[in-house]
């Protein structure tokens, strides 16, 4: 399965999203302007971004795109948690894990949405804060000479999705 639109760790943040992630940058700044709130934005991103693969989620919701092959049973979606999908011509269920499974014999275009909040103010707090303390931490550190501070992973580390094994539908 691929996905070909809106994949996991590609997070481009509304304006409303925007404003409050810079926000939370200055503030880890301490700082009430910056220089370069554009470059802040950008970092802001791809925090969020590495932040997705991190734990394994989608954090803010939005619209992906995957093609499935045929194939004559369940097959998950490549992103979670799912929120909804786009049921046209093949069998579709969500399950308690946030899981989208798509059934379908025929190869197929599948449109579906997922993530965990609805926009930045609804991320947990502690997703909130690693992104603002990495994006911070790139913004000051632009030669890449110090280490990431290790508290970022510690505050990602309970959203963190992990599987020992493929998922299976039952």
């Amino acid at each position: 399965m691929t996905i070909v639109a809106g994949a996991p760790g590609a997070v481009t943040l509304g304006a409303g999203d925007r404003a409050l992630a810079l926000s939370a940058v200055r503030a880890e700044l301490r700082a009430a302007t910056i220089d370069d709130d554009a470059l802040a934005l950008a970092f802001v991103e791809a925090a969020l971004g590495l932040a997705e693969q991190f734990t394994g989620r989608v954090l803010i919701v939005r619209e992906l795109v995957a093609e499935v092959a045929g194939a004559s049973g369940w097959q998950v979606l490549p992103a979670a948690p799912v929120r909804t999908i786009a049921a046209e011509g093949f069998a579709v269920d969500i399950d308690v894990d946030g899981l989208g499974w798509v059934k379908s014999a025929a190869p197929a275009r599948v449109t579906f949405t997922a993530g965990l909040a609805s926009g930045w103010a609804a991320l947990p707090g502690p997703l909130r804060q690693g992104v603002a303390m990495l994006a911070a931490h790139l913004f000051s550190d632009r030669a890449g000479s110090a280490p990431v501070p290790a508290a970022v992973s510690a505050l990602w580390r309970p959203f963190r999705s992990v599987a020992l094994a493929q998922p299976v539908h039952a």
